[in-house]
């Protein structure tokens, strides 16, 4: 089942969130770069890297971006690297620094999902829900 379906399925109610953290971890997501980075935001405290389902949803997260940044946007140029979710989350996501997550086609309003950086989603060593006696520092 593809990433994209889970997510629908998670967002109707039902669904097992084990197999939608799965499915990121097998899934292919496009993450587009900016200003020589992986494209983030941050909301709540969290480093949310943006990453997509495919190419449709990218663009879709890029019409968005051309309306917020003005009408020289929309002929930008979107460049992306592909990662596996697994390497999103358990590579990328410690290389951060702070608290991070994933946030998969933020530009779908009925489609879009948050892997946040807690137990079960990313290493203990960099959950925000793990007791700061439990890391490994």
């Amino acid at each position: 089942m593809a990433l994209a379906d889970r997510i629908a399925e998670r967002r109707a109610g039902v669904g097992d969130p084990r197999a939608l953290v799965g499915e990121l971890r097998r899934a292919l997501v496009l993450v587009p770069y900016d200003g020589g980075g992986l494209w983030t935001a941050e909301f709540g405290g969290v480093r949310w890297v943006c990453g997509f389902t495919d190419e449709g949803a990218l663009a879709r997260f890029a019409a968005e971006r051309a309306v917020v940044e003005g009408a020289g946007a929309t002929s930008r140029s979107w460049e992306y690297a592909t990662f596996r979710g697994a390497r999103l989350l358990d590579e990328v996501i410690p290389a951060m620094g702070v608290p991070a997550g994933v946030a998969v086609n933020v530009a779908d309003p009925d489609g879009s999902m948050l892997f946040p950086p807690v137990v079960g989603i990313v290493p203990d060593a960099v959950a925000v829900d793990v007791p700061s006696e439990g890391r490994d520092l």
